[in-house]
């Protein structure tokens, strides 16, 4: 069992960030230590996932909140950085629901205002998290958004300047961009009959080395009344159940 907090950044032990780096280090290739301190530098606070029993680090996420212009308006961008969870707890919805939480009370504090989530992918486990949890998004295989493209630009003009290879619509970051390790997130020819890993590998064909696929995603309280409330109620009914379950068994050995 997982859970998950939010940390400002400049709340973290010396200990959780070497931890956390560690983590990086595993999961990617060319991964300095001051290139991630210099990263981590950069974002406003981190949702820090940990074991239930031991308290131990297993997984991490860094996000940055920005208001910029895109489209011409002033709008809010919730950025996610560097994501790693462990091998062993791939599948928890630990750290998924903590930034569904952390996106909802965000709109709540600018109810009038656009929010996006910004996010860049390298990796095809990003980008299916947006395709199969935002009724608005970008880039996407069906009903391609001139609108959206639009304003992925913008962000990336204003977060990565220079950065963006306009032909191919993919941020390229040199030779020493840090990528994901073989093991970690490869394609298979069995996965590649999913529609959404194919177009991913599609839209970033040279993702392994390290060219990041730049995605937005409409996340303000419209967006959260299609798609988050169901999404947060969903993962509440398994928790219930779940504990319910635990609770069964718990009385079930008492009885034995």
């Amino acid at each position: 069992m997982l859970y998950t907090t939010y940390q400002k950044v400049h709340t973290l032990s010396v200990k959780e960030v070497r931890r956390m780096h560690a983590l990086f280090e595993a999961h990617y290739a060319c991964s300095p230590l001051s290139t991630f301190l210099d990263d981590l530098a950069r974002k406003e606070g981190v949702f820090v996932v940990r074991h239930k029993h031991t308290h131990d680090i297993v997984g991490f996420s860094t996000l940055g909140v920005y208001k910029f212009q895109l489209g011409g308006k002033v709008v809010k961008g919730l950025f996610s950085g560097d994501t790693i969870i462990e091998r062993a707890h791939w599948g928890s919805r630990a750290l998924q629901t903590a930034f569904a939480w952390k996106m909802f009370t965000e709109a709540l504090k600018s109810p009038f205002t656009r929010q996006y989530w910004l996010l860049i992918s390298k990796g095809y486990k990003t980008y299916l998290l947006l395709a199969r949890n935002f009724p608005e998004f970008h880039p996407r295989r069906e009903r391609p958004s001139p609108e959206m493209s639009d304003l992925v630009i913008d962000y990336c003009e204003a977060l990565f300047p220079g950065k963006l290879n306009r032909q191919t619509q993919l941020l390229e970051f040199g030779e020493d961009a840090n990528r994901l390790k073989s093991d970690v997130a490869a394609i298979t020819d069995a996965m590649r009959a999913d529609p959404d890993i194919r177009f991913f590998e599609q839209r970033n064909p040279t993702w392994e080395h390290g060219t990041e696929l730049p995605c937005i995603a409409r996340a303000d309280l419209p967006a959260f009344a299609r798609a988050i409330v169901p999404f947060l109620w969903k993962v509440l009914k398994q928790r219930v159940s779940g504990e319910a379950q635990s609770s069964r068994e718990r009385s079930a050995a008492r009885s034995a």
